[in-house]
């Protein structure tokens, strides 16, 4: 797993969070687009949970998911508009003024997920790539786990 920062001279800064999954890519594909898998694995933490997900996989589709604690202390909406889509390649899409890509590649053993992200201003860098690398992490363990 590699997590990094870049600058981009005028632009906001990005994050990068990566990991491969050993599973075919119609599976990983899948799992990261389908609303009753990323229920499953949306968490950073275990005293958290998505409670509900919608996804309209369409250029110009909106998604949302519902991140809560699970004691009920404190929850939020993560929401935003696909740009592009790529089937089994790339997703991109934006929310707020922030923006997303995540583009999958077939490897040798698997498929390596990168997901590169605008920073947000509220939050250090360490706590977004941790917090980003640990809903990856999730991920690839609820694909694996399907096998």
């Amino acid at each position: 797993m590699l997590a990094q920062a870049t600058i981009k001279k005028g632009n906001p800064m990005q994050i990068t969070v990566e990991t491969t999954i050993a599973a075919p890519i119609k599976e990983v594909w899948h799992a990261y687009t389908s609303p009753e898998d990323i229920i499953q694995w949306n968490t950073a933490s275990d005293d958290w949970h998505t409670t509900k997900a919608s996804v309209d996989l369409r250029v110009g589709g909106e998604f949302s998911s519902r991140m809560e604690a699970k004691d009920g202390s404190f929850g939020f909406d993560f929401a935003g508009v696909y740009t592009r889509i790529e089937t089994h390649r790339l997703l991109e899409y934006s929310f707020g003024e922030r923006k997303a890509t995540i583009t999958f590649s077939e490897v040798s053993t698997g498929v390596n997920v990168e997901v590169v992200f605008d920073a947000e201003e509220t939050h250090s860098v360490e706590q977004q790539q941790g917090g980003w690398q640990a809903i990856l992490h999730h991920f690839k363990r609820h694909v694996e786990a399907k096998k």
